[in-house]
């Protein structure tokens, strides 16, 4: 690879959230809030995301916000612990890589690595191992990936057509974005300062071989619609219930 990675064993102590966008699949949740103070299972879900960063030795966090900005502020300024938090509000939608751009603009330290988490994840893994990852595979930016399960159900049929069974919503054998990233410093420059990472920086990285993968082992839900509120909440619950 030629890519360049911090060598250093010292934890990655800053993270960014992006907690902008209106989230209209999210409505009626959205219609006073924005998507990361929705609650599931009695928490917004930026709470879930800042204890997580904060058990992983994370110290600072930039919270890139827009809609409904003021609602966000009230509820961080009343938080008593925790990290640092630093909150940018967008003038204009900028898109989720401009949004990472003007994030890390509020970093304390612009030549360290930072951990960037889009506002409407749950997830829990260690990331303690995803930076030695990271570092191993000398990548300048390396991405989280969650299994992938299809909201339809599944179908079994044998080799005569005959139907042997359903399964509902299974895991499939693919890997998608989970929205949970690890840069490296020289990566800011290289994000846009309007529109997608996803259909710029992050090919050109690929192309380069500079942009590596970790694979998720545990909890990931993407919170996209009431219906995953309520599923994500059912789970988290179940879990709390087992622990």
């Amino acid at each position: 690879m030629t890519a360049r990675s911090s060598s250093s064993a010292s934890p990655v102590t800053q993270a960014l959230i992006l907690a902008g966008g209106q989230a209209t699949r999210l409505r009626p949740y959205t219609d006073t809030r924005p998507k990361a103070m929705v609650e599931v299972a009695g928490r917004p879900i930026i709470d879930y995301q800042l204890e997580w960063l904060t058990e992983h030795g994370v110290e600072q966090v930039v919270v890139s916000c827009g809609y409904k900005a003021e609602v966000l502020r009230e509820h961080l300024d009343a938080r008593r612990s925790g990290p640092e938090i630093t909150l940018l509000v967008e003038d204009e939608p900028l898109g989720r890589g401009g949004a990472l751009r003007y994030a890390s603009s509020g970093l304390r330290d612009q030549d360290a690595p930072y951990f960037a988490l889009n506002g409407d994840v749950l997830t829990w893994f260690p990331l303690d191992e995803f930076t030695a990852h990271h570092r191993d595979r000398g990548g300048a930016a390396t991405l989280a990936l969650a299994q992938f399960r299809t909201t339809w159900g599944i179908v079994d049929v044998d080799d005569e057509d005959r139907i042997e069974g359903f399964t509902q919503s299974p895991l499939l054998p693919v890997w998608i974005n989970a929205g949970v990233y690890l840069f490296e410093p020289e990566i800011t420059p290289l994000l846009p300062t309007k529109g997608d990472h996803e259909s710029s920086t992050f090919p050109d990285l690929a192309k380069e071989g500079r942009l590596t993968a970790y694979r998720i082992d545990g909890f990931w839900r993407g919170v996209d619609t009431a219906k995953d509120v309520k599923e994500a909440g059912a789970e988290i619950t179940a879990m709390r219930d087992a622990g």
